[in-house]
């Protein structure tokens, strides 16, 4: 193959020989002369005051190193830390102890650690733990626990209310509500965006090890998107310099957004190293997975739109109840404001906004970036209410839409909530879906009526999302606590061959052959003499991390570099997108305890649940960098969901039904047509 021809060359993964054959080496593959295993003791209950532990018989079981308690952590390990201090908001932000020491506040926090010779003593031991609890009262909806008399879970956080964030402009929206209410139409809808848990291949896990040397300094291999904040977090929650910290992350089995915050565990292992001069070793079970990694999603949305007439639509305002479980994770605050709220008007050259979040604290496993974080929400809001207009003034779905997109010779445009979109033709994106799909013919067959009992249903959606996270002056003004720019370095070496350090970290996107792509097409090297190294902090000066679609190849993606990689992503994310309309859900009770705590109660969708994938696309470069590509990480997800959702309820147009909350299972469809029939027979 030409060199010159690698940018937009449809070449095979580099990384999936390792990893289809078993060669690669993931975190709990890792083995350190010496090392140890820590066990995590965690709560069974969701909330409780900690009268007392008893780690005695833990520390005097076979093969026990040590065990230790919150308590010991004092003084050692600071607070886990929140990095994302949204501004105008009087966000609270109560402190986060790595092993808690009054009081447990969701199912699955850690209050104890057991380190021993192997993870069989670690466990046994873990299970002689004993801890004398004081229940309390928990609250696991949103809005409940903003009730008075809620239970409270800070004594900082009054009303559990961890802030409050507005955007747009509420006098010139509700005119325009007003002048809709006389000679338009409003539409309210009352929106559950159900909460999700990620399941990667590679559960979290961790190593740490302490060299006790002149320098003395700790190296941790562990699961994680983004070493280099790694590293700074590990540095403040352990007080040891930035210099004498070295993160790795070896292969991470998939992430989705799930291993970019900073957790406890890490912290509690680190501690482990450090006492007792071992390396040590932890990697959670599946069950640890559900409970304490972080879930997503979780919004209680109440949502009104304006529109003429003619389909125009003038405004948009409404109120969302967001679920931040019961402590701040790293990027949490950030995701239903930052975002979601930002995104709204998604693709519309929508006038009026006036929008408000609350972030809200339960005795649930804290939430926080998950495939699209926010964009998909904010997506699914405005589709929904988009189809709702069509379906009230009789008008076509995909017409509606077409009225109301920003034009292309409009860009950039500036959104009403602030945001300027840099580039884009959105009725083009839309044109050639509609061609691929054969629209008007498929509009035809539906009219047909319904065969062999089935109706056809057809569900549109298009979105518009942040990629690349930046730059740093944008970042520093929503609060974020850092820079999200980029490093690399490429390094020619005599014999012709390069070597590239990238700050970005990929976790199963394919960025080692894209990367290798660029270079090669600039250099005028092959690509197979182009080596791509990442994910080491001792080798490369900086980065900030793979999430939110961070320079992988790019549906209006920009330019391309590998079209197969494309595509895979876009795979990969309407399936995750799909899974959401359709089936996943995670289900708390009452008393805080995780009801879909695992693959049996969990709806993981499989392969042959989904049909064959036609993907297309169109390109408009982005002007903001010298490639022109844009992101594709979670464009799958966040299109897809609100379109399945469309789909459904336009097949379900004709019994009456506006719509249905997700996970639209064939029991949730199934009794609302019975209850619509009933209905109607009753008149």
């Amino acid at each position: 193959m030409a060199v010159s021809k690698m940018f937009g060359a449809s070449i095979k993964r580099r990384e999936d020989p390792r990893l289809i054959t078993g060669k690669a080496t993931y975190t709990d593959d890792l083995h350190r002369r010496g090392l140890a295993y820590a066990q995590i003791v965690r709560s069974p209950h969701a909330h409780a005051r900690i009268k007392g532990i008893d780690v005695e018989a833990a520390r005097r079981a076979p093969g026990v190193i040590a065990a230790f308690t919150g308590k010991d952590l004092q003084g050692v390990i600071n607070p886990i830390p929140t990095a994302w201090l949204i501004p105008n908001s009087d966000l609270r932000t109560p402190p986060h102890p790595a092993l808690a020491v009054d009081t447990v506040r969701y199912a699955g926090d850690g209050v104890a650690v057991v380190v021993a010779e192997d993870r069989y003593a670690a466990r046994d031991a873990a299970a002689l733990v004993r801890v004398d609890y004081e229940l309390l009262p928990a609250v696991v909806d949103q809005q409940k626990a903003m009730e008075p008399g809620a239970p409270q879970l800070h004594a900082d956080v009054p009303n559990n209310l961890a802030f409050k964030w507005v955007v747009g402009n509420a006098e010139s929206t509700s005119a325009a509500f007003k002048e809709a209410e006389r000679d338009g139409v409003v539409i309210s809808q009352h929106f559950v965006n159900q909460r999700l848990i990620p399941n990667a291949i590679e559960t979290r896990s961790v190593v740490a090890e302490y060299h006790s040397d002149h320098h003395g300094h700790l190296t941790v291999w562990y699961t994680t998107q983004n070493p280099h904040i790694a590293r700074f977090l590990m540095s403040v929650v352990t007080g040891l310099s930035e210099h004498k910290i070295r993160i790795v992350a070896p292969e991470v089995g998939g992430g989705f957004g799930s291993k970019i915050p900073f957790y406890a565990d890490e912290a509690i292992v680190a501690f482990c190293a450090l006492r007792t001069g071992r390396p040590i070793k932890w990697t959670e079970d599946r069950q640890e997975n559900y409970q304490g990694t972080i879930h997503g999603r979780d919004h209680i949305t109440d949502f009104e739109i304006a529109a003429r007439r003619d389909g125009t639509i003038t405004a948009v305002r409404g109120k969302t109840w967001a679920n931040l479980g019961a402590y701040l994770s790293t990027a949490a605050p950030g995701i239903p404001t930052i975002l979601h709220g930002l995104m709204l008007t998604g693709c519309y050259t929508i006038p009026h906004v006036d929008y408000v979040v609350y972030g809200v604290m339960t005795n649930t496993t804290p939430v926080d970036a998950y495939r699209g974080a926010g964009r998909p929400e904010a997506t699914y809001l405005i589709e929904r209410m988009v189809d709702l207009v069509a379906a009230k003034l009789n008008m076509d779905p995909a017409e509606i839409r077409r009225k109301n997109f920003i034009p292309a010779d409009k860009f950039p445009y500036t959104t009403a909530e602030g945001l300027a979109y840099d580039s884009g033709d959105y009725a083009a994106a839309l044109d050639k879906a509609l061609a691929m799909v054969d629209y008007k013919r498929l509009r035809e067959e539906q009219k047909r009526g319904s065969r062999n009992g089935k109706r056809l249903g057809i569900g549109l959606s298009t979105y518009v999302e942040i990629c690349g996270l930046g730059p740093s002056s944008v970042a520093g003004a929503v609060g974020f606590q850092g820079g999200l720019w980029e490093s690399a370095i490429v390094r020619m070496h005599p014999t012709a061959k390069a070597t590239v350090f990238t700050g970005a970290s990929p976790h199963g996107q394919g960025e080692e052959t894209t990367f290798a792509q660029i270079v090669a097409e600039e250099l005028g090297i092959p690509v197979e003499d182009i080596h791509v190294v990442h994910g080491d902090t001792a080798a490369i000066p900086m980065g900030w991390g793979t999430y939110g679609s961070r320079y992988v190849a790019v549906d209006d993606c920009g330019r391309v570099i590998n079209p197969l990689i494309v595509d895979g992503q876009v795979h990969g994310g309407l399936v995750q997108g799909i899974a959401q309309a359709l089936w996943e859900g995670a289900t708390y009770g009452p008393d805080g305890q995780l009801l879909s705590g695992t693959m049996l109660d969990y709806a993981v969708p499989r392969a042959h649940m989904f049909p064959m994938f036609e993907t297309g696309r169109t390109e408009t470069p982005s002007p903001h960098n010298p490639i022109g590509v844009k992101g594709v990480g979670e464009t799958g997800t966040i299109a897809s969901t609100p379109a399945v959702v469309n789909a459904v309820m336009d097949a379900l147009r004709s019994y009456g039904i506006p719509h249905l909350d997700m996970p639209l299972t064939p029991d949730r469809i199934w009794n609302a047509i019975q209850a619509q029939t009933r209905e109607v027979k009753g008149r």
